[in-house]
């Protein structure tokens, strides 16, 4: 990447961020916290790879797969409830950046690029995560799943995190790995760009997706965002 370039992406300055299988790996400390409450309840541990494609989903899909359930089932809030209790307990254990992303979010810094993170994950989870991340203190705007009434598809908080950052949806990108963050940051009038790399279950087809461009790794959003502004010159 070069360094001697300085902000090149002054058509796209503000980038926002899902946060699960975007910016931080949480699926081991999630898929940790299923595992143990399955072990509490007697029944068999997962293994890991059948937990992870489904961390972009949240608690309640990860109950419903630990123990073939659904919501309706009258012990299931309680089930939900203790894992999230386990969760908040160990919410950094193993949790960590995506290779890559730590350069992505200085670099972003280094050229006055603002970022921020929207995400479907509660606040009392999303805060402590962030500050022990050492993140909390430099994102330009955090936007939890209960932040608003209404949470990703809809773009509203995508739409806040904007107006918090008194920038134009049309100014900012999103990344994410589901596709409801894909369909956000469409409805907010977003470039959006699709974090291959994160939670993507094997039936599900991101290519139809309709995401702007898709990111193998964290460093692609930084080659994608220089390519953008060769193409914007020429």
């Amino acid at each position: 990447m070069p360094n001697a370039l300085h902000n090149p992406t002054g058509l796209l300055p503000t980038v926002l961020f899902d946060l699960d299988g975007t910016v931080v790996d949480t699926a081991p400390d999630l898929a940790f916290a299923l595992n143990t409450v399955l072990q509490e309840q007697g029944h068999a541990t997962l293994p890991f790879e059948s937990v992870r494609p489904l961390v972009s989903q949240g608690a309640r899909a990860l109950i419903q797969h630990g123990f073939n359930m659904t919501v309706d089932n009258p012990h299931f809030e309680p089930l939900r409830q203790r894992f999230l209790t386990l969760y908040a307990a160990n919410l950094d254990t193993y949790s960590r950046l995506f290779d890559g992303m730590a350069e992505v979010l200085n670099t972003l810094e280094k050229w006055d690029i603002k970022w921020g993170i929207v995400t479907n994950k509660p606040h009392f989870l999303t805060v402590p995560l962030l500050q022990r991340l050492n993140l909390y203190n430099r994102a330009a705007c955090v936007v939890s799943g209960d932040t608003l009434p209404t949470k990703k598809p809809h773009p509203a908080p995508l739409l806040h995190a904007c107006q918090h950052m008194d920038v134009l949806p049309t100014t900012c990108i999103y990344v994410g790995d589901a596709e409801t963050d894909i369909q956000a940051g469409q409805c907010a009038g977003m470039r959006t760009l699709l974090a291959n790399y994160g939670y993507i279950q094997a039936h599900e087809t991101p290519a139809n997706w309709g995401a702007t461009a898709t990111l193998d790794e964290p460093l692609d959003l930084l080659a994608w965002m220089t390519y953008q502004t060769v193409e914007q010159a020429l």
